[in-house]
């Protein structure tokens, strides 16, 4: 059974926090951390992120990146990562996690593109198919509860 889930990108600033913030608002019930392969250890979520999940009333302000290391790995019962080449890299570096990790984008069989760098615009798309793949998996997660 599945209780506890580890959205995972590279930076841990930008995809992952937004990710763990809308799995927290589908999910309440579950424990919902975040890490990057390459994090940007201690700076918060992209300014960008943290205005457009407040306008959807999630408030991630309080985030601060953490590297993904195998204690958050072996610690949860899912995985989600961004992209295909991230989930290749977490089996490999911790061979563990096999079984328990998964795109996000995974039933729409695509990666979700990293908006660091970007614009509002940028944001916006990637935000949108971070809410399709949570929508998804929080569906399919629940009905295993």
């Amino acid at each position: 059974m599945i209780r506890s889930i580890l959205t995972v990108c590279i930076g841990n600033i930008c995809r992952s926090p937004m990710a763990a913030g809308l799995l927290r608002t589908r999910l309440p019930e579950y424990q919902v951390l975040s890490a990057g392969l390459g994090a940007l250890s201690g700076k918060p979520a992209d300014p960008l992120g943290r205005q457009l999940m407040l306008e959807r009333g999630i408030d991630i302000a309080a985030h601060r990146a953490i590297q993904l290391s195998a204690s958050h790995c072996s610690g949860v019962d899912m995985i989600l990562v961004m992209e295909a080449d991230q989930k290749r890299v977490i089996e490999e570096t911790y061979r563990a996690t096999r079984g328990k990790v998964f795109r996000l984008g995974e039933f729409q069989d695509r990666d979700i593109f990293d908006p660091y760098g970007g614009n509002r615009v940028d944001f916006e798309q990637c935000l949108a198919l971070i809410e399709v793949g949570v929508d998804e998996w929080a569906q399919r997660i629940a009905l295993t509860a």
